[in-house]
């Protein structure tokens, strides 16, 4: 089987676990301008600020005050996109006018009283503990009998649509599984049947044997650029012993997931020299009482800078109307977030 030419010539790349193409365009990175030109994200912070939300004794909106937390702090988001209350009634025109209520959760946790840190400037100790509140999120939500999927994301930086930097992240509790995961479920179910055997641990076996897109690893994780990446440095973070879930990890995994989670933010820190804007989250087994042994734990990181701290990327024109596309291959991608 004859190798593409991956540095130079166009070529389309399969996405398994959405079943979905994404164009990768190499030759295009010789282009005189690759992007918008944005002022570099986010000055220093100072340890506390006073106008901050998510500070600890700080004021909310709706006049609620935050205790005087010195670890990770979890409430109920003021604005929440998703109320306990909603009924769950359905309404069918003809089944073209569809539309079901939706009822769910909203909550956010806070990492660190500290105003001016990230993950990857925290330690992987206090990180660990964040971990432990992600794994208590996920039972304590997903045991209710109305939630059937945790979803579990961090937006950091402005250009992600965040507009507070204090390190925190948002736990969305649905009755329905999202169009995401419902693709992957999809796909890995479907893989189970076909092959007996999970989707991402044979895939990881792949990765892990060419070693070109592997960015970073420990005992229980790795980071890889994936092999269908459709943003410049987007990163899949997988579970290397399967699990379908995080509440699946044993002591010494949630440890090392707190240890990789530090390594891999520290290299996008590295690379653009400042902290680094993405969307992060974590894909794992549906809350609907069923096993799910297809499921494997992994999550997506979305960064979408395309080669400095100045320069980002959109989805506009073909991107909209057609497929994803890319310059900059995976496999530069991962030698640059390596160091090399």
């Amino acid at each position: 089987m004859e190798t593409p030419n991956w540095k130079q010539q166009p070529h389309r790349r399969y996405n398994p676990l959405t079943r979905e193409w994404v164009l990768v365009s190499p030759q295009r990175t010789e282009r005189p301008w690759q992007g918008q030109v944005e002022r570099r994200p986010e000055a220093a912070q100072p340890p506390y600020e006073p106008s901050c939300y998510l500070c600890p004794g700080n004021a909310r909106a709706g006049g609620a005050r935050n205790p005087a937390y010195t670890s990770t702090f979890v409430f109920e988001n003021d604005f929440a996109a998703l109320r306990a209350g909603t009924p769950p009634l359905t309404w069918n025109q003809d089944g073209l006018l569809v539309a079901e209520g939706e009822p769910g959760l909203c909550r956010v946790v806070c990492f660190s009283p500290r105003h001016d840190l990230t993950l990857a400037r925290m330690s992987v100790e206090d990180i660990r503990r964040v971990v432990d509140v992600w794994i208590g999120q996920y039972r304590e939500l997903g045991a209710l009998p109305f939630i059937d999927y945790v979803q579990i994301f961090e937006n950091r930086g402005e250009m992600m649509g965040c507009s507070n930097p204090h390190p925190h992240c948002q736990v969305w509790a649905n009755r329905a599984l999202p169009n995401e995961p419902a693709k992957e479920q999809q796909a890995q179910a479907a893989h189970l049947a076909e092959r007996h055997s999970c989707l991402l641990c044979d895939y990881l076996k792949l990765e892990e044997q060419a070693g070109e897109r592997l960015v970073c690893a420990n005992q229980w994780f790795a980071a890889v650029v994936p092999f269908w990446a459709v943003w410049p440095f987007e990163t899949l973070l997988i579970s290397r012993r399967h699990a379908t879930a995080l509440d699946q990890l044993d002591d010494a995994a949630k440890t090392g997931l707190a240890d990789i989670l530090k390594r891999l933010t520290t290299r996008y820190d590295n690379l653009f020299e400042v902290s680094f804007p993405y969307s992060m989250g974590f894909h794992q087994r549906p809350t609907d009482g069923e096993p799910h042994p297809e499921w494997h734990l992994h999550a997506h990181y979305y960064p979408p800078l395309l080669r400095s701290a100045t320069v980002r990327k959109f989805m506009v024109g073909y991107e909209m109307l057609a497929m994803p596309q890319r310059d900059i291959t995976p496999e530069e991608a991962a030698a640059r977030l390596r160091g090399e």
